[in-house]
C-alpha cells in the first residue's frame, strides 16, 4: 500500500491537537509542529500540548439548554480527544465541565505522542510553510509568531493580524424592548443593502445620560496583562469608559449622537443621546452595540447596558472586551473548508479563525482535521449542517456574519458559540398544552427545541449517505493511549 503525504498541523494548542488526532484517526500521517520549548510565548508556562493558558473550565456541560453544552455534545459524538481527555481530567464545577489543567494538558500529549500516525516536531515554522508541504492547517491561536503572522498578513492583503481587539456588546434581538426601541437609519439612508431603518435605536433623556456617564466613569475595568501592554488599539477604536473619560458630552458627538434621528412615538421630542444597535448576523437574532467596545468587567457591563432605555432586560450574547488578538478576516479570505481562498494548500483552525473559547477552538480544530484527512483520502465532507452547533459556527466564521461597505473587512469579530448563531425555530414555541410560550418558559423552550433540533441533524450528517463516522479508521480512542 502507497504510504499517503503528511498533512502538516502548525500549532500544538487545543485546535491544532485535535485537528492532527482527527486525522490520524482516518488513517493519514500527520506532522504537528510545536515551537515550545525551542521558542515559548507570554502565555504558556510548559511545553504541553493543549496547556490551557486562561481558565481550566469548558464551560457548561448542559446539553439541553446552553449552547457549549450541545457544542460538548456533537464534539463526543465525533470521537473528539480534546473532550474524551477533558472527560477524563474533570474536577468539580457544578454544571461545568472544568479539567486539571495538568492532567488534561499531559492526557493530551501523552494521546498524541503515542500515536502511530503522529509525529511531533518541537521546532518553530517561521514565515509561510514550505512550497512541498501541499496540505497544512495553521492552528497557532492568538499567540501566532511574529514571523508567521506577518508571512499570513502578507499573503491575505490585510494590513496587520495583532491588535487590541475592542470587542462590542452583541445582544439577543427577543430581549430588547420593542416598546421603546424603533428601527431607522440616520437620516433614513438606506445604503447598500440597506432599507432605512437598518438599526435599532434607543432613546435617552438628559437626565438617563448623565447617570449612564456616571456609571461609566465609575465603572470596574480589567487590567491589561503583561505582554499585552505593547499592542496597540485597533484602527484607533477607543472604549466608551475612555471616550467618556475625555468628557461628559464625548459620546453624544460619538456613537451616542442623536442627530438624524425621530422616535415614531414622539415625533416632537428630540432625544438627548441615541445607542444604535446593528444587526449582527444574517439570521437577525443578534444585534451589536455600535461603538460600545468597552474593558468593564463583565458584571458592571451588564448592569451598566441595562441602565438605556430598551436595553433594561436585555441578554448578552457576548459582551464586550478589549485583548490582544490575532485573527483572520475570515469570511473574506477563508472559503467554507477553511481553506485560504489565495492559497488552498492552507487550512486554518482554532482561534486565529475567529472562534473564541477552547472548545470552539477543539471544534473547529477537529472540523479542519476531518475536512483536511477526507482531501488527502479523496473523499467528499458536507460541511455541518448549520442548525447543529458545529455548523453555526462554522457558518460564522466563513460567512454568516454580515460584513458592510462603509465598515469594510473589519466588522468581523470572533465569538463564542450562543444560540443566537443557530437559524431560529419556526414557528411559536408551545407548551405540553398546545398554548404559546411567554416569558422564561418560553426562553428555555427554545434553548430545548434549538439543542434537540441539532442532536437530530448532527446524527444524520454524521450517519448519512456516506457516514462521517466510517471516514475514521479502527484506532481506538481509549484511555490507555494517554497512559
Amino acid at each position: 500500500m502507497t504510504r499517503l503525504n503528511p498533512i502538516h498541523v502548525i500549532g500544538g494548542g487545543l485546535a491544532g491537537s485535535e485537528a492532527a488526532w482527527q486525522i490520524a484517526q482516518a488513517g493519514v500521517p500527520v506532522i504537528l509542529h510545536e515551537m515550545r520549548p525551542e521558542r515559548s510565548t507570554e502565555a504558556h508556562k510548559t511545553d504541553g500540548l493543549a496547556e490551557l493558558v486562561c481558565s481550566n473550565s469548558f464551560r457548561s456541560d448542559d446539553d439541553v439548554s446552553n449552547a457549549v453544552g450541545q457544542l460538548h455534545w456533537e464534539m463526543r459524538q465525533l470521537n473528539s480527544l480534546i473532550m474524551a481527555r477533558a472527560d477524563m481530567n474533570q474536577v468539580p464545577a457544578g454544571g461545568a465541565l472544568a479539567v486539571d489543567r495538568e492532567g488534561f494538558s499531559a492526557a493530551v500529549t501523552a494521546a498524541l505522542e503515542g500515536h502511530p500516525l503522529i509525529t511531533v516536531d518541537r521546532r518553530e515554522v517561521a514565515g509561510l510553510p514550505p512550497a512541498d508541504w501541499d496540505s497544512v492547517i495553521v492552528a497557532t491561536g492568538p499567540l501566532t509568531s511574529p514571523a508567521l503572522a506577518s508571512a499570513i498578513a502578507a499573503l491575505t492583503g490585510e494590513k496587520e493580524l495583532a491588535f487590541f481587539e475592542a470587542i462590542a456588546p452583541i445582544v439577543y434581538r427577543d430581549s430588547i424592548d420593542m416598546g421603546i426601541a424603533w428601527f431607522q437609519s440616520r437620516y433614513d439612508k438606506s445604503g447598500p443593502g440597506g432599507t432605512g431603518a437598518d438599526y435599532l435605536n434607543c432613546p435617552m433623556t438628559k437626565d438617563e445620560y448623565e447617570a449612564f456617564v456616571d456609571a461609566l466613569l465609575a465603572g470596574d475595568t480589567t487590567d491589561f496583562k503583561e505582554w499585552e501592554a505593547n499592542t496597540p488599539y485597533f484602527d484607533g477604536c477607543l472604549p466608551i469608559e475612555i471616550m467618556a473619560s475625555r468628557g461628559r458630552e464625548t459620546l453624544r458627538y460619538g456613537p451616542m449622537k442623536p442627530m438624524g434621528l425621530t422616535n415614531p412615538r414622539e415625533p416632537d421630542v428630540k432625544a438627548h443621546a441615541i445607542v444604535q444597535l446593528r444587526q449582527d448576523n444574517a439570521l437577525g437574532t443578534l444585534f451589536n452595540m455600535v461603538g460600545f467596545q468597552t474593558k468593564l468587567k463583565y458584571a458592571e457591563q451588564a448592569r451598566i447596558l441595562r441602565m438605556i432605555p430598551g436595553l433594561q432586560d436585555a441578554e448578552f450574547a457576548r459582551l464586550g472586551g478589549l485583548h490582544r488578538n490575532t485573527y483572520l478576516n475570515a469570511p473574506k479570505v477563508l472559503d467554507s473548508s477553511l481553506r485560504l481562498k489565495a492559497e488552498t494548500r492552507l487550512r486554518f483552525a482554532g482561534q486565529i479563525t475567529g472562534c473564541e473559547g477552547y472548545v470552539e477552538s477543539a471544534a473547529v480544530g477537529l472540523m479542519a482535521g476531518r475536512m483536511a484527512a477526507a482531501e488527502r483520502l479523496g473523499r467528499s465532507l458536507p460541511v455541518p449542517p448549520v442548525e447543529t452547533a458545529m455548523g453555526a459556527l462554522l457558518n460564522h466564521i466563513t460567512g454568516g456574519h454580515i460584513v458592510t461597505i462603509d465598515e469594510g473587512p473589519r466588522s468581523f469579530q470572533p465569538m463564542n458559540i450562543n444560540f443566537g448563531l443557530f437559524p431560529p425555530i419556526d414557528g411559536a414555541v408551545k407548551g405540553a398544552d398546545g398554548k404559546r410560550l411567554r416569558g422564561p418558559a418560553k426562553a428555555q423552550a427554545r434553548k430545548r427545541a434549538l439543542t434537540e433540533r441539532a442532536k437530530e441533524r448532527l446524527t444524520a450528517w454524521s450517519h448519512g449517505p456516506e457516514p462521517v463516522a466510517a471516514q475514521m479508521t479502527d484506532v481506538a480512542l481509549s484511555r490507555s493511549a494517554a497512559e
